[in-house]
């Protein structure tokens, strides 16, 4: 691997998680990214978790593939994105990345700590700058989104998803599950619906126990993986009002914008170097 292009690590292989992995490869880095056994990506066509369930998947041009710790150097050297199962963040110790990218996403610090790397990024709430990394990329969405910050912390959460616009009244664009069990999808990521259709049902002990309608008419821009247990309230699709299918299959603004500010805290901390 090249000293101007070093191996980068991401924490969580979700959408916002993947933009960061397609600006960084698209530059020439190298990048593992690491998930759960079950990830809980919506918006599965632009999330290189979807590796995690098809064993290879791809993210407009790029290539994510599912393999071990041992497998990810060749990966990578193959110019694909490795892709592994490892809540636990043992590949940091084994691969020993210059880079961490903690895209967890989880609005807290789930274990990601500043001694991990020799630069540690981190995605919006629950990191401090200077405490237990060594920088902060902004994700609300606003006047300062995907600002690099060395000090201090993002904005808080709001607990609050952006609402959409377009559809004549306040709502929100997440489809939340009405039931615990299993997200069984009626129309695929990317199909146009009305309002009032039917997107999913919840299946729960072989049985459909609940529906979930569209709100408002728009293309279906998410919907969680049926293999995934759900809980009742859980985020588990993504409605667009725009109701344009290309954004189905293509990297969100927000996405490239937090990719552009990890970018942006990379080659600044190799300029300090």
């Amino acid at each position: 691997m090249s000293a101007d292009f070093p191996l980068v690590l991401i924490r969580g292989a979700g959408d916002l998680a993947s933009g960061i992995a397609l600006r960084l490869h698209r530059c020439g880095f190298p990048v593992v990214m690491t998930e759960i056994a079950q990830p809980l990506a919506v918006r599965r066509t632009v999330a290189f978790a979807q590796a995690i369930f098809d064993g290879a998947c791809t993210v407009e041009e790029v290539t994510g593939r599912r393999c071990t710790i041992d497998e990810a150097p060749a990966v990578v050297a193959a110019g694909e994105v490795a892709v592994i199962v490892d809540p636990a963040g043992n590949a940091i110790a084994a691969l020993k990345p210059p880079v961490v990218v903690d895209a967890i996403m989880a609005k807290r610090n789930t274990g990601t700590r500043i001694t991990d790397a020799p630069l540690v990024v981190a995605l919006g709430p629950g990191f401090t700058a200077g405490v237990d990394c060594h920088a902060v990329v902004e994700t609300n969405r606003g006047h300062d989104l995907g600002r690099v910050i060395w000090q201090g912390s993002a904005e808080a959460d709001t607990g609050t998803p952006g609402e959409v616009t377009g559809i004549g009244r306040r709502a929100s664009r997440v489809l939340r599950a009405p039931a615990a069990g299993h997200v069984i999808g009626r129309v695929a990521i990317g199909d146009r619906v009305a309002e009032g259709e039917t997107i999913a049902a919840i299946r729960a002990g072989g049985v459909d126990v609940a529906e979930i309608l569209a709100p408002f008419a728009g293309a279906v821009r998410g919907l969680i993986h049926p293999d995934v247990t759900v809980s009742s309230g859980m985020k588990i699709g993504d409605l667009d009002p725009r109701a344009d299918a290309a954004y189905c299959f293509t990297t969100s603004d927000k996405s490239l914008a937090i990719g552009g500010g990890v970018l942006e805290a990379i080659l600044a901390w190799r300029r300090r170097a």
